[in-house]
């Protein structure tokens, strides 16, 4: 584990963990500890493996100079390592399971359980605020967004200042951000990119969203300029009936109307399967760009 008391103020400290989860893994960390006492502030990436752009913003991160910053910062730019490695979307490959799904973990429990109650207790729980950096998985592209946990003000407002403008209230109980808000903890998960692309422009703005909530803690210097948002208070999820071919017919950031059909599913043979209709009016916050579709896989996000 870390031990932040034998860190000097004004010091980078890195290196890996590797914590007894029943799969051996090295977990890569950087703590940039402050020249003065402050909040601390978690920031983690690659929770889904192949969210590429949320991972390189991670790193970016770290090259902050900790002689600027009061308080302190954890950042753990690959929690998901064996799906990172394998390129893997959506699930970790030790047990098939989404880590993002498994919150707040269990001790006892498969390989992502373990991780996650893990980074949970260990480093969730001990924070002061919480970041966790997303985006489309590879077959994901997307409308960047923040997601908070509904009716959490802290969470709000660490929201509204990372910068992005569509903030979507969440009412799920098995997210990241949910864990930390369960223990009156600040925390958001932010989301840019996708198609297993990384940017420079949207690294650039998963970065910036995590200096601007170093300012909004007081835990850098700054003045944080007001950025325009939307809250969002519905989020619909469409998926897939089907094996088969999918055919989008929006794209992410498109503005869609109760009862539209946003896409199809064929069979093999050219033949619809599903017709995929949006059940409210909102805009599309994520769309899966694979031709190929499994049954129960997301087809694509609706924000309202």
């Amino acid at each position: 584990m870390l031990d932040l008391e034998n860190i000097k103020a004004g010091q980078l400290e890195k290196g890996f963990l590797s914590p007894k989860l029943g799969y051996p893994v090295k977990l890569p960390y950087f703590v940039l500890k402050g020249s003065q006492p402050g909040p601390s502030l978690l920031v983690t990436a690659g929770v889904h493996g192949a969210e590429y752009a949320s991972v390189e913003a991670a790193y970016q991160v770290a090259k902050l100079d900790p002689k600027k910053l009061k308080g302190t910062v954890i950042i753990l730019p690959i929690i998901n390592t064996p799906a990172f490695t394998s390129r893997s979307i959506y699930i970790n490959p030790v047990d098939r399971k989404n880590l993002n799904r498994l919150f707040p973990g269990m001790e006892d429990g498969t390989f992502g359980e373990k991780l996650v109650y893990w980074l949970t207790e260990e480093f969730i729980a001990k924070a002061d605020a919480y970041v966790d950096l997303h985006g489309g998985d590879m077959i994901e592209a997307l409308e960047p967004f923040t997601i908070y946990q509904s009716g959490h003000a802290a969470s709000h407002e660490l929201a509204k200042a990372f910068g992005i403008e569509l903030l979507v209230a969440s009412d799920s109980e098995i997210m990241s951000f949910a864990a930390g808000a369960r223990k009156d903890i600040p925390s958001i998960l932010a989301e840019a990119s996708g198609q297993g692309l990384w940017p420079h422009a949207e690294v650039e703005r998963l970065r910036l969203g995590v200096e601007r909530c170093l300012i909004h803690l007081g835990m850098l210097e700054g003045t944080l300029e007001p950025k325009p948002y939307k809250d969002l208070t519905e989020f619909a999820w469409l998926r897939s009936e089907h094996e088969g071919l999918w055919y989008p017919y929006v794209i992410a950031g498109d503005k869609v109307a109760k009862g539209q059909l946003v896409g199809e599913v064929k069979s093999f043979l050219g033949e619809t399967l599903q017709q995929a209709v949006s059940p409210i009016e909102g805009i599309v916050l994520f769309s899966v760009s694979s031709l190929a579709m499994n049954a129960d896989d997301p087809l694509l996000g609706i924000g309202a």
